[in-house]
């Protein structure tokens, strides 16, 4: 048995992802291309799976290929408490322009969540260019200030203690209203 496969427990944890999704050994070999055999052996944590088949693995159960190599154990939920938050300010590249875009992603912790909440606080100089549109949910609620949400062609003004969910195939953008400063909190989920 690999050094790796004992020191993460791979298998185990590739094993109670297929039965959480109801899966079984044969489903799985067929969508990722391999035995039966070779399958059982990983779980069972028999052999080291080359990182190709981890690859597909994590395409096939939806999970993170990080993940395997985390040594916290299997969190349930997570609490993030006042004072706790880490601030994780980025600049996001558009159209060869920087601007500031400063998110505070919550539950850092958690592997193979369908959502990713995050705060953000929007700058009154975002340019009306910036357009998204990706496969996913959106469900946007404004903490403070007003903003101003485009999805396709349609304008939607929202203000403190509005809030809405959409499909974010829709091309979409925000901003601050009226040059102002807002802050959002956005829970993301891809398709």
């Amino acid at each position: 048995m690999g050094k790796i496969m004992l020191e993460y427990d791979i298998g185990t944890k590739l094993k109670k992802l297929r039965l959480s999704k109801k899966m079984t050994l044969k489903n799985i070999a067929e969508q990722v291309g391999c035995s039966i055999a070779l399958l059982s052996q990983i779980e069972n944590n028999n052999i080291s799976p080359p990182i190709a088949t981890l690859s597909k693995l994590s395409k096939v159960l939806e999970f993170k290929l990080g993940s395997l190599f985390d040594h916290e154990e299997d969190l349930r939920f997570e609490v993030v408490r006042k004072g706790q938050k880490k601030n994780s300010s980025r600049f996001i590249p558009i159209r060869n322009k920087k601007y500031p875009h400063f998110h505070e992603p919550y539950f850092r912790k958690l592997h193979n969540k369908k959502m990713t909440p995050y705060l953000i606080n929007l700058c009154a100089d975002i340019p009306d260019t910036t357009s998204f549109s990706h496969e996913g949910e959106s469900f946007i609620y404004v903490v403070h200030g007003h903003l101003e949400l485009f999805l396709d062609s349609q304008q939607i003004d929202l203000e403190e203690g509005d809030s809405i969910y959409f499909d974010t195939s829709l091309t979409h953008r925000y901003r601050c209203k009226n040059g102002t400063t807002a802050t959002i909190l956005e829970l993301r989920a891809a398709s």
